[in-house]
Order: C-alpha cells, then structure tokens, then sequence
C-alpha cells in the first residue's frame, strides 16, 4: 500500500504548530512531509492533490472542523490514515474521532518517539491511541463488543453533542431550555444546531426536526 517513506500531511490553524510538525516530522527518518493545511476544508484539497498515506489532524479548526474533515477523507479514501493530535481529551471527542474514522488520537505534548510510532502503526493499517487515552479506548471496543446485535445509530455524521442536542430539538425544547438541561452555554447549543442544519442538509429548525422525528428522535 505505501513505500517505504511515509507520506505526511500535517492539519491545524496555528501557524507555529504547523511549522513545528513539520520540523518535527521532517527530521524523522522515513517520513515525509509533503502538504500544510490551516483547516479541514484545504485538509480536504490537500488529501486530493497530495495522496498523503498520513495526516496529522487537529480538531478545532475554521471552516471545518477535523472530525468532519476526517470523516470525510475516510470515506473518500479509506487507504488515507488520520491521527488526531490535539488538546482535547474529553470522552466524548475521543469516541467522535473514532467513529469518524481516526487510526489515532494523541494529545498534544506527546514526544517525537510518540508521535513518529504512531505515523508508522497508522500507515501500517494499526490504530493508536495515547496512554492517556487507553482507558477509554478499551472501553468503548468493549461496549461495541457487548452488543453486536445493536441498530445503527442514526446520523452516524453528528458528534455526541449534537446528537444530545437533536433529541432535545425534536422535543420542542428552545435553545435556551436545550442549553438548561444540557449545562452548557447558549453559545455552545447554537453552534451545534449550526452544525446539525449543515450535517443533515436542513434548510432550518423545521427540516431538522422533522427529519429527526422521523428517525426516532424526541419520543419521551
């Protein structure tokens, strides 16, 4: 599938991370760093143009966020590999990513030797996950595991928050009293309304209710 140098694109919005990975990167042995991208909507160009075996993702970007940036290029090129490097290490980013299609999560501080393993197990076909993150990652294939029979969940594209904030949607509830219950900002729930419109190709409120409905969604 690949030769023997590794082929790495490298995903976030700040300029001084990219210039570090690259520098990082470009100094390991068998890794080439062949694009730069500032968020998930050039990560997508990139991918096209560069064939890369391996992109460095960030999560919080502009335009397109690297959940959805990674979703996509999974499903466009599923011999394309993605590790998400990020601050973010709550349980509900970390098992978004992996439905999403990630090979592996690390948080950013981890050491070059880290980051360089993981890039190798990635590109290899292997999935890798930092040690802080191990826990949860064994957890969640044990839960898969303890119910293979289950129906798919519906909207696979919808991060976890904005699957908790469709329900509540399709309840009737405004986004004020979905914030409420949710003990989240305002700020937070119009954002993944935002998102769920764009996923679900919902014109507005209406449209995203009914298509969730019609799914399952909002029965007490």
């Amino acid at each position: 599938m690949m030769s023997t140098v590794i082929r790495v694109a490298v995903v976030d919005d700040h300029q001084i991370v990219r210039d570090g990975l690259q520098a990082l990167l470009g100094a390991l042995d068998g890794i080439e760093v062949v694009g730069l991208a500032a968020d998930g909507v050039d990560a997508l160009h990139l991918v096209e143009q560069g064939r890369p075996d391996v992109v460095v993702m960030d999560i919080q970007m502009p335009r397109l966020d690297g959940l959805e940036a990674t979703r996509r290029i999974t499903a466009r090129h599923p011999e394309v590999r993605v590790v998400m490097l990020t601050m973010n290490e709550d349980d509900e980013t970390v098992l978004s990513a992996m439905r999403a299609g990630a090979s592996g999560y690390l948080l950013k501080g981890s050491g070059a030797e880290e980051v360089h393993n993981a890039i190798r197990a990635a590109a290899a076909g292997g999935m890798v996950f930092g040690a802080a993150l191990a826990a949860k990652v064994a957890s969640y294939f044990a839960g898969v595991a303890a119910a293979p029979s289950a129906e798919p969940e519906p909207f696979p594209e919808l991060t976890d928050r904005e699957r908790s904030v469709l329900q509540l949607l399709a309840a009737g509830r405004s986004n004020d009293q979905i914030a409420a219950e949710l003990y989240v900002s305002g700020k937070t729930v119009r954002n993944a309304v935002s998102g769920i419109y764009a996923k679900l190709h919902a014109a507005g409120r209406a449209e995203a209710i009914v298509k969730a409905r019609e799914a399952g969604y909002g029965r007490d």
